[in-house]
């Protein structure tokens, strides 16, 4: 017996009876039509960002004053000294970052879920502009709003001390004396306030897409609610977890206005010393140094973090 072939398809023919044409190639434009796009953005970070970073990293190994003139010497002991000196700056920073973002979460995130499945479309529209509200004012305003709040013999105050409130922080050197403003808690309420819708609109865009037929089905399997939002809610919402700790996080380190206006100089964070250096010392070096510094210890914090995370959609 002989092995029979396949017979190969019928190719078409063409109407008017001439030879089949080949199949047209995609033209060279559209191919370079995806990098067309890029280029505006690629231009605006480079021009905006690279170039400024590359002038900041100059800066930092330079030597010299405002009156001889600056030189690049490659001092890279200025990034020592820096470090030294201000190091109790960086652990206040990342301290009060830390904590803030801690008590965004644990605020955000119930309201983040009422917003998601508990309100009606129309009080989730209501909800969500007074969310953002607050970016329609100056982040200057709300802070010193919060300045007004937290005044000595004011209503917070008073209601701290008559519920002994007061007493515990002062054991936690959070407050000092009869006082809240001027003293750590007042800067990291600050920083929870301002840093506040950061953490929230990623954590509501995460739980919204969340099918509700995975708590139904979570139901049927006799998971009680708490079980369902361990084990069904929160796995699923961690991108938005993730993404909502890093937006406050991140800019909450370096953050100097909140320092600034409701602590003392007990309470100064790293980007109070930047902008100390930068305007008022006029020493430029070290100014830029510490951003060098602040901005490689907080992306080698958030690199360890997303590894720990392991959120993969979120990459």
């Amino acid at each position: 017996m002989t092995a029979t072939t396949a017979a190969a398809p019928p190719q078409p023919i063409p109407p008017d009876g001439g030879p089949l044409a080949e199949p047209a190639s995609p033209k060279p434009r559209r191919k370079l039509t995806p990098y067309w796009l890029l280029l505006p953005g690629i231009a605006w970070l480079v021009v905006f960002f690279a170039v400024p970073m590359l002038y900041q990293g100059s800066t930092s190994l330079q030597t010299g004053s405002l009156e001889e003139g600056f030189k690049v010497t490659w001092h890279f002991s200025t990034y020592w000294d820096a470090l030294v000196e201000y190091r109790w700056h960086f652990l206040r920073s990342f301290s009060y970052a830390a904590v803030a973002t801690v008590l965004c979460l644990a605020v955000g995130y119930p309201l983040a879920y009422t917003i998601a499945f508990k309100a009606s479309k129309r009080w989730r529209n209501v909800i969500l502009i007074l969310v953002i509200a607050p970016f329609f004012t100056s982040f200057l305003i709300r802070t010193l709003a919060w300045k007004t709040i937290l005044s000595d013999g004011g209503p917070v105050v008073g209601a701290l001390d008559a519920l002994h409130v007061l007493d515990v922080t002062n054991l936690l050197g959070l407050t000092s004396g009869d006082r809240v403003l001027a003293t750590p808690l007042a800067v990291v309420c600050g920083l929870t306030y301002n840093f506040l819708p950061f953490m929230i609109l990623p954590l509501y865009t995460s739980l919204e897409r969340i099918d509700p037929r995975l708590h139904e089905a979570a139901g049927d399997l006799y998971a009680r609610p708490f079980t369902t939002f361990r084990k069904v809610t929160f796995p699923i919402s961690l991108p938005g977890v993730v993404a909502g700790t890093l937006l406050t996080f991140i800019p909450a380190s370096g953050d100097y206005i909140n320092a600034q206006l409701l602590g003392s100089p007990s309470e100064q964070m790293v980007g109070n010393g930047i902008q100390k250096q930068f305007l008022n010392v006029l020493d430029y070096p070290t100014a830029a140094a510490l951003s060098f510094i602040l901005m490689a210890l907080i992306l080698g914090m958030v690199t360890v973090y997303m590894r720990k995370a392991g959120t993969e959609d979120l990459v």
